[in-house]
């Protein structure tokens, strides 16, 4: 039909253009789930009988009852999980994709290439997908992989989990710097954002910034795997801790530390840091800077609960990582559960790549064992963990306008926390990637 007063030839580019309309809005991609039981919001109640619908990725509705797909378009797919429980894909705060602990990981590392290096990191990537994690926060992996990685998954290229990636800034000789090999290999592999005082670590703060950093990650205290004696306690002084802070958040970044001990909790807490990695040994000091600065608590039992294990069945552990191993991982679980009891924020993080990548859910059983709720738990896998990463608006809940991060297990982990080590359905982004 031709517009009375509209020039025939306009009147074809008019209906041209509205052909044109109609068949993009025929040609998005809808999904429209039906949930039996939904939690959308961890931290309130689960409904039932829920419909999420979905266009191009993002959630555009959650409504009470089944509603038929044809609603949302001739195109619109069902998919039916009225027989399962529905919430938001996890997030883990704390991932080494790269890497997986075991007596051969070293002499591996040495002779694989960057490529080969790459490639083991998309075959971890997409278990830790296929897990029901569809975003982390990797804190400690060769950059350029890693950001190619991140990118790759970004992309489209390949089926992983959103990442987060960091750049590590460590001093001489400490956690995260690299040790244990015969010293022309310690200056080969010494990396450009090793630092030694304030000056120093402001520019290798910079420099990882500049080469593709989502986030700082320090060692304010030695490490348990480090091969050295140097103990757990603080290493980055407060100078150099400050100048990090600093210069990451100027630059809008975000900084998570690796700390141990409760001297290096503190004075990272003190100069501003957003996460404490572990937290093994904070103290009633620790506590209240953590409720003073918001800043979270990452815990990664299951990185402590590995290590014990490794160091008391095997043999491989040098002398130094092995007694470091036995200490503080069994030392973990009790300042958790004192930090929860006390009303610390807590994310969800399990330092995989100590652990087996694609068993991240472990950690929640461990958190359950120190006394943290069901709910609080899905909690902090979700609604915590997106507020750390600075993505609520997009993260977190299943809600309009959010992207359609997915996951569905036979039973409810709100009655049986273990249902989340069995998850049956993965989307990500609305693609599904497990059915």
């Amino acid at each position: 039909m031709v517009k009375v007063g509209v020039p025939l030839g306009k009147a074809v580019v008019v209906g041209g253009m509205a052909l044109l309309g109609l068949s993009a809005v025929q040609a998005a991609d809808v999904k429209v789930i039906h949930a039996g039981e939904l939690l959308a919001v961890p931290g309130s109640g689960a409904k039932s009988e829920q419909t999420v619908v979905i266009e191009d990725g993002r959630i555009t509705a959650v409504m009470d009852g089944y509603r038929d797909a044809g609603e949302f378009g001739e195109n619109a797919v069902a998919i039916d999980l009225k027989d399962k429980f529905v919430m938001p894909g996890l997030m883990d705060m704390h991932v080494h994709i790269q890497m997986e602990l075991g007596p051969n990981a070293d002499s591996q590392a040495l002779r694989m290439s960057d490529a080969d290096i790459a490639m083991q990191s998309v075959h971890y990537a997409r278990k830790t997908l296929m897990a029901g994690f569809t975003t982390v926060r990797d804190l400690g992996a060769r950059p350029e992989q890693l950001y190619a990685l991140r990118d790759g998954v970004e992309k489209g290229w390949i089926d992983g989990p959103r990442i987060i990636g960091s750049g590590g800034v460590s001093v001489t000789g400490g956690h995260g710097d690299v040790d244990g090999m015969r010293p022309d290999l310690l200056e080969k592999y010494t990396s450009k954002t090793i630092c030694d005082g304030g000056d120093d670590c402001r520019k290798a703060t910079r420099r990882a910034v500049k080469f593709g950093a989502d986030v700082i990650k320090i060692t304010a205290t030695g490490g348990v795997l480090s091969d050295t004696n140097t103990g757990t306690g603080q290493q980055m002084y407060d100078d150099e801790l400050k100048e990090v802070m600093d210069t990451a958040h100027s630059l809008g970044r975000k900084v998570a530390a690796h700390a141990h001990a409760a001297q290096g909790i503190n004075a990272a807490l003190r100069a501003g840091v957003d996460s404490i990695e572990h937290g093994s040994y904070a103290d009633e000091e620790s506590i209240r800077l953590f409720k003073e600065t918001g800043a979270y608590m990452v815990p990664t039992l299951l990185a402590g609960d590995t290590v014990v294990k490794m160091a008391t069945n095997s043999d491989f552990m040098s002398p130094a990582i092995k007694e470091k191993a036995l200490r503080v991982g069994a030392d973990m679980m009790g300042t958790f559960e004192v930090a929860y009891r006390e009303g610390v924020k807590i994310a969800f993080g399990t330092d995989s790549g100590v652990s087996r990548h694609g068993t991240n859910a472990d950690e929640a059983l461990l958190m359950q064992q120190a006394g943290m709720t069901a709910s609080d738990i899905l909690k902090s896998a979700t609604v915590n963990a997106a507020d750390l990463i600075d993505m609520s608006d997009s993260l977190g809940t299943l809600e309009a306008g959010k992207y359609a991060d997915i996951i569905a297990m036979d039973t409810s982990p709100l009655s049986d926390i273990s249902a989340l080590t069995n998850v049956t359905f993965v989307m990500k982004s609305g693609k599904v990637h497990k059915d």
